[in-house]
């Protein structure tokens, strides 16, 4: 879920910089130090957008910088548990889909994908069922569910979350549509 949040931290200026401490400099320190960054509480930050309230600065011995402790608004992306995602397919492999959502990549295993059998097809990149044709591929949209979250704010790459596309409503936006044109033409009849 992207939020826009009210967040304060502490930002260096180097000393070459002390003669113009301005908002729009702390801005692109705190771009710098933050943006791509992620924390347990507020989750990834995508950007800083304004600052608001710039402290007094703050020596540190054996330090060039001064410090200041600024208040500023940022936009984040957090993913909830149970929360619902769209997304699509960056990656494939044996195991199943990674699946980019905001900043991150889930993780689709094969077995939260479908209740059929997925076979994965490493020169086509791709898991494909025997019984009914269907493929997922690199590129592709997908609804997925998150179920598992663990954020590593130390080395976010690290970070692991957890999808299942295996409820009603889930999976490939192609299957939800033919799933949908099924259901209506079921209906007229």
């Amino acid at each position: 879920m992207y939020k826009r949040v009210r967040l304060r931290d502490t930002v260096e200026v180097p000393p070459r910089h002390l003669a113009d401490v301005s908002p729009e400099l702390v801005k692109r320190l705190l771009q710098d130090k933050l943006e791509g960054q992620m924390d347990e509480d507020v989750g990834s930050v995508i950007s800083v957008t304004e600052v608001h309230d710039i402290g007094d600065g703050a020596v540190l011995p054996n330090r060039p910088g001064v410090y200041y402790r600024a208040e500023f608004d940022a936009l984040t992306f957090d993913p909830q548990m149970q929360e619902v995602v769209d997304g699509e397919v960056v990656e494939v492999v044996n195991f199943g889909a990674f699946v980019g959502i905001g900043p991150v990549d889930g993780l689709l295993h094969v077995s939260q994908i479908s209740d059929e059998y997925l076979a994965f097809d490493g020169e086509n990149q791709q898991l494909a069922s025997r019984d009914s044709n269907r493929v997922l591929s690199v590129g592709d949209a997908v609804r997925a569910r998150i179920v598992t979250k663990s954020i590593d704010e130390r080395n976010p790459r690290d970070s692991k979350i957890g999808l299942t596309a295996k409820q009603p409503g889930l999976g490939k936006h192609g299957w939800l549509e033919d799933e949908r044109q099924s259901r209506q033409a079921q209906a007229g009849d």
